[in-house]
């Protein structure tokens, strides 16, 4: 089932933003295909974390390439000289939203579409985390936290109002698997 790769060329490259190669595959059938575009990002930590009161932690900002508001979980790249990825989605929400601490695990991860992009999105669930310090944010950043009640984003989710798939697809597995424990 796997594809062969014929031959390989970079059309663009502003890592980690933006990095797009142009791969000559055979098919198993023996087919080729010339032209195959490969979206090369890094990969990304999301969390999943929760309040000491069972608080959903949100961020809601602003997202120029869908030009709209969007609620979110706290996320991010993992950077190179980031450990492993639960220090990255620590770090992530405590730059976001200012909260830390808490109970961390390996919740799920995830793909963006494999068929097109080459990273993976490692989501962590963190439990009774508190606000700790104010945000640090980057400069293109500017975020409200949201803390919300599993109703609340139960509400979000039905009316299809978080749009940002890993994170939607996060949030109906944790619902799933929390409807099953019940």
């Amino acid at each position: 089932m796997e594809w062969k790769v014929l031959s390989s060329k970079y059309i663009a490259k502003d890592p980690p933003w933006f990095t797009t190669r142009v791969d000559k595959v055979e098919l198993p059938n023996g087919e080729i295909l010339d032209n195959y575009y490969v979206l090369e990002y890094p990969d990304w930590a999301i969390a999943l974390a929760l309040t000491e009161d069972d608080k959903f932690i949100f961020v809601e900002q602003y997202r120029h390439a869908y030009g709209t508001v969007s609620m979110e979980l706290s996320a991010g790249v993992i950077d190179d000289d980031d450990p492993d990825p639960l220090f990255a989605a620590k770090r992530e929400l405590l730059e976001e939203t200012g909260y830390g601490g808490g109970q961390w695990e390996f919740f799920a991860k995830t793909c963006a579409n494999p068929g097109t992009h080459t990273n993976t999105a490692f989501i962590y669930l963190a439990k009774g985390v508190k606000r700790i310090k104010d945000q640090d944010l980057d400069r293109t950043e500017d975020i409200n936290v949201k803390l919300l009640t599993k109703e609340d984003v139960l509400g979000l989710l039905e009316k299809n109002e978080i749009v940002q798939s890993m994170h939607s697809t996060a949030l109906w597995q944790w619902l799933y698997m929390e409807e099953k424990r019940s």
